[in-house]
């Protein structure tokens, strides 16, 4: 009996450490480490970029707000619980750092369209911020080359 005691024991504090170690929001998270990648990387760069550069920056802080609020609209409208175990479980360029950017921008994007929908419209927000910010470092870019 001490025995079928303890494996329950230890059967309940294992299913507890898994629980606990499922990524909160997973999508929401890779998104706004993105971003910070990508912000990293514009204040890295040089800044003659005939003002986008700034305002791609701009877009980045306000798009991390608008993650930041999404993750926790979800976490206090609790949705985390609809989410799948398929989805919990899932050379030097011309101008390195604008280039960098855009790749943690598009990726962030990726993963915004890939997070669940309900976030208080925060996630559509910071989508839409995050297509301008591409759209703002890609004329960076080009202004770069001129």
């Amino acid at each position: 009996m001490r025995a079928k005691s303890i494996f329950a024991a230890l059967l309940l504090l294992g299913t507890v450490a898994v629980a606990g170690a499922v990524p909160d929001q997973p999508m929401m998270q890779a998104a706004r480490a993105d971003l910070q990648t990508a912000r990293r990387e514009l204040q890295a760069a040089t800044p003659d970029k005939g003002g986008h550069r700034v305002k791609a920056l701009n877009l980045i802080n306000s798009a991390i707000a608008e993650v930041n609020a999404g993750i926790a609209y979800d976490r206090r409208h609790n949705h985390a619980a609809t989410m799948s175990v398929e989805e919990l479980f899932a050379a030097t360029p011309d101008q390195p750092h604008m280039k960098a950017a855009k790749t943690a921008l598009e990726s962030a994007k990726n993963n915004l369209e890939r997070a669940t929908a309900d976030k208080g419209g925060h996630r559509a927000r910071a989508l839409d911020l995050v297509k301008d910010a591409i759209s703002e470092v890609k004329k960076g870019i080009e202004a770069g080359r001129g």
